[in-house]
């Protein structure tokens, strides 16, 4: 059976790093974007023909386009789409600045969708392929002190759903991945405070900036299963359009579709009374 060529985006640590080895393993192809030229040297030594780096910051959309003819030149194809690149900062909405507001969505919202769209002809030419958009289980429930990254996610989400509806009769399928809290660096260094504390928020959103920080390095979830589950839907003929990951995340989700319904049991005369 001929491998797959997978394309995914930061896999310099954390859960992009764990794919990219699993499916490297595998025997499927890896290309995988880094930020810095010593990480590709690096990782194009170690792995030689079975993967290649490339330098990318998925911002530059200039670069993208670029890529993804390095991509078609070289390979022909693209199986698979993993949009990982990104990171998380916590802080009251209010707190939060319009340039905060922007760092973080150019990084998880416009930059995944450059990229998938950057995919989309190599996919539509070849009747096939697999996108993976790696949301979190705060993209699907918001919580006081992460609404700016929630709402990046949520936008994620939102025109990743639509899209797998236009793409699936073209032969691609399109899962979006949920993943609770993982020991990977996201809740590290990388990971970012609004800059402006408003004291207000204290019993909310600041109780959610101290709790990122000393979760850190003891999270429940385990990149390296993370890896093997993502790497097992790739392989079903009938892959969801929602895999959460971990335990937190169900948890999560589920307790977003009870307060829905709540919601909808209490209301729902009164929703159906405002029409003609």
């Amino acid at each position: 059976m001929t491998s797959k060529i997978w394309f995914i985006t930061g896999i310099s640590s954390g859960l992009g790093k764990a794919l990219a080895e699993t499916v490297i393993q595998k025997g499927d192809f890896v290309i995988g974007t880094f930020r810095q030229q010593r990480q590709v040297d690096d990782f194009n030594a170690k792995h030689s023909e079975k993967a290649l780096g490339v330098l990318l910051d998925v911002r530059d959309f200039d670069a993208i386009k670029s890529t993804f003819e390095i991509i078609e030149k070289r390979f022909g194809r693209l199986d698979v789409l993993v949009n990982n690149a990104g990171f998380g900062v916590a802080g009251a909405v209010e707190e939060t600045s319009e340039e905060e507001v922007r760092q973080v969505f150019e990084a998880n919202f416009f930059a995944a969708l450059e990229v998938t769209k950057g995919a989309l002809p190599l996919m539509r030419r070849q009747g096939s392929g697999h996108i993976l958009q790696i949301s979190s289980h705060g993209g699907f429930k918001a919580f006081a002190g992460f609404g700016i990254y929630n709402a990046s996610k949520f936008a994620l989400e939102g025109f990743s759903e639509a899209l797998a509806a236009e793409v699936l009769p073209l032969g691609i399928n399109l899962t979006i991945v949920e993943p609770g809290p993982y020991r990977t660096g996201f809740a590290g260094n990388a990971f970012r405070l609004a800059q402006d504390y408003i004291p207000d928020y204290k019993g909310t959103a600041g109780v959610f900036r101290e709790k990122i920080k000393a979760v850190d390095g003891k999270q429940e979830g385990d990149p390296q299963k993370a890896a093997e589950a993502i790497l097992g839907i790739t392989q079903t003929e009938t892959p969801p359009l929602r895999l959460p990951l971990g335990k937190v995340a169900v948890g999560t989700l589920m307790a977003k579709l009870q307060n829905v319904q709540h919601d909808l049991d209490q209301y729902r005369l009164l929703a159906e009374s405002a029409v003609f």
